[in-house]
Order: structure tokens, then C-alpha cells, then sequence
């Protein structure tokens, strides 16, 4: 969770993309208790790869670790060298069995690691394999092959990265060699180069397809992604509405996410919209949004939206992607 997030820009200006919350959590936070489902084992410890967030975030983050009952350690990549460079990044944790996730996506599985498996790549079928990373199988069903955006038709089951490795110090020495031996694309060390060389020496590794992928890379997709987290957490009974908010004259049409000490005064809420602790609410109506903490929003009309936090707006109807500590009068 190194990069800038410059997709989702302007939220990420001020806390970085893993740190989002969508249906009221953080995404980072969503994708381990995502990660603990299928793992079947307690987990020891959660390594965040990170850019120089600063101490506050790094606090969050290892806290987030201990809500799963992990150790939380921090390590920083200050130079974008690649997927298989930020892994490495993590070099004490790659030890036993490991999990390695890029903290911008969600998913819902059904399967659950098995111990014996030596390697699991978490995949979704998809209709556009030639936009994504696909894997390349044997009759046997295990993988043998990974191909970026394939021009010719080899797969349609894509990589949404999230990989298991019974055997971490294997990972480990092959990212070294990477390393070392300076195999780079695009001046990058990549994490698939790693994997093919284990597929090279034997290391076996099966598909985990995934019932859904929830991307959370840009304004539009992680609107889609907080609509489905709502769904699925009232599916799941996890639906929250804080005791401490104040709803007035209003209606609030599920499902959504109401923070702590929020006030909703004749509005329409919902479906499918956050709002984050110590929020405002008058005389607007909301759907389909994410609007973040400590933020007022009067006499609008919001859908299809991402609100930051510390922001105040006034006006009519919009589809708006409002960073953190503006002001917005229309």
C-alpha cells in the first residue's frame, strides 16, 4: 500500500487509499477480515508495506492488526520499484505460510486454504481478459503460467492480488534473486516474475476463484464497492446505525452506514450511502455516496458520490467527488 493513489485522487491527498473507509470501515481493515475467512488459522502477524504516511497512519494500521489479534509491523517503500521490490520490502515476515495482498481490492470467497496446497492465486472470471493479468493452466487444473493483458485468448480467469504461499522463505529467495540479479520490467521489479520461477522449480499453485471482486481503485468503482459492502453487511447482519445519531424528520432507506454523532435533519438517506462519524445532514437527500466524517452537506442533492472528510457543501444536485477540507456553495 505504497503508492500514491493518484486515481482516487483528490481523497488521497490526505490519508492514503487503504485508509478509506467504505460501508463505514477502512478498506485495509475489510480485506484482512476478507483474508482471515479463507485463511483457516490464526494469523501472527500483518506486515503494511507503506510510503512515508506518517506516524498517525502507521498507529491505525497496527492497530487494525490487533483488532485480528496479529502483531502489526510497518515497513516502508520510498521508491516505486515494483510489486515484487514493495514484497520484499516485508523481508522478516517471509517466513512459513504467507499471504500477500495489494491493499486496493475486496473480495467474497467461499473456499477456505487448505494446508497441504502450496500455493493459491485468488482469481475472478472475467468477460475482458485481455485488460487484466490472467493465468495460464495445465490439464490438471494448477498454474504454470501468469500473462499480462493477454493479446490472444490463454485464460479468463484473472489475478486480483491476493496469493498464498505455503513456503515463504521460497518466496523470499526467489524476490531476491530478482534483486539481484536485476530482473526488471518497465524498470520494476515484478512480483509474477518471482512466481513463474517458482512454478519453474516445482511449487504448485491452484486457483482460488472468488465470488466477487470489489475494486477500489478510483471515485466510481469504490462508489460501486461501498453499494455492494452495504448490501453484503446486511446480508450478514452487520448493518450499523450508531445509537448516538440524531435522525429528524427523515428517512433513512437501507441499506447504509450512519457513523457515530451524526445528525440527519429532513433529508432522505440512502440506499447505499455512508456517512461517517460527527456528519451533518439537512434538507438534502443522498444516495448511492460515501461522505466522510466531520462533514456538512445542506439543501443538495447527492448520487453516485465520494464526499471527504472536513468538507461543507451547499447547493443542488450533483454527482461530486469532494476532497477532504473544502467548501463547496452553489
Amino acid at each position: 500500500m505504497a503508492g500514491r493513489g493518484s486515481r482516487l485522487r483528490p481523497h488521497t491527498l490526505t490519508i492514503p487509499k487503504p485508509l478509506i473507509p467504505v460501508g463505514g470501515i477502512p478498506i485495509v481493515h475489510r480485506l484482512v477480515a476478507d483474508i482471515a475467512s479463507v485463511c483457516g488459522s490464526r494469523i501472527e502477524h500483518i506486515g503494511f508495506v507503506t510510503g512515508d504516511f506518517g506516524k498517525e497512519t502507521e498507529r491505525e494500521l497496527c492497530e487494525i492488526a490487533a483488532s485480528f489479534g496479529a502483531k502489526g509491523h510497518i515497513f516502508h517503500q520510498l521508491n516505486p520499484l515494483g510489486t515484487g521490490h514493495a514484497v520484499l520490502c516485508a523481508e522478516p515476515l517471509l517466513e512459513g505460510p504467507v499471504v500477500v495482498a495489494f491493499a486496493d481490492t475486496l473480495f467474497r470467497a467461499d473456499f477456505a486454504i487448505d494446508p497441504t496446497d502450496e500455493g493459491i492465486l485468488w482469481v475472478k472470471r472475467i468477460t475482458n481478459p485481455e485488460n487484466f493479468g490472467v493465468i495460464k493452466m495445465n490439464e490438471r487444473q494448477e498454474i504454470i503460467d501468469f500473462v499480462e493483458k493477454p493479446a490472444e485468448f490463454v485464460s479468463d480467469l484473472a489475478m486480483i492480488g491476493i496469493y498464498y504461499f505455503k513456503n515463504g522463505h521460497a518466496l523470499h529467495e526467489e524476490l531476491l534473486y530478482l534483486i539481484n540479479n536485476d530482473v526488471m520490467k518497465s524498470g520494476e521489479y515484478q512480483l509474477p516474475d518471482a512466481l513463474r520461477r517458482l512454478t519453474e522449480k516445482g511449487t504448485i499453485f491452484k486457483p482460488g476463484e472468488v465470488k466477487e471482486w470489489l475494486d477500489c481503485g478510483n471515485k466510481s468503482v469504490t462508489v460501486e464497492t461501498n453499494a455492494r459492502v452495504l448490501e453484503y453487511d446486511q446480508m450478514d447482519g452487520k448493518l450499523y446505525t450508531s445509537s448516538s445519531a440524531e435522525i429528524s424528520q427523515s428517512i433513512v432507506i437501507p441499506p447504509c452506514f450512519i457513523g457515530e454523532n451524526v445528525v440527519i435533519s429532513n433529508s432522505i438517506v440512502g440506499p447505499h450511502v455512508s456517512i461517517g462519524a460527527g456528519s451533518i445532514i439537512q434538507n438534502s437527500i443522498i444516495s448511492n455516496s460515501l461522505v466522510q466524517h466531520k462533514t456538512c452537506v445542506s439543501n443538495k442533492n447527492l448520487t453516485g458520490s465520494m464526499v471527504g472528510s472536513h468538507v461543507k457543501i451547499h447547493g443542488t444536485v450533483s454527482d461530486l467527488s469532494v476532497g477532504d477540507y473544502t467548501e463547496w456553495y452553489e
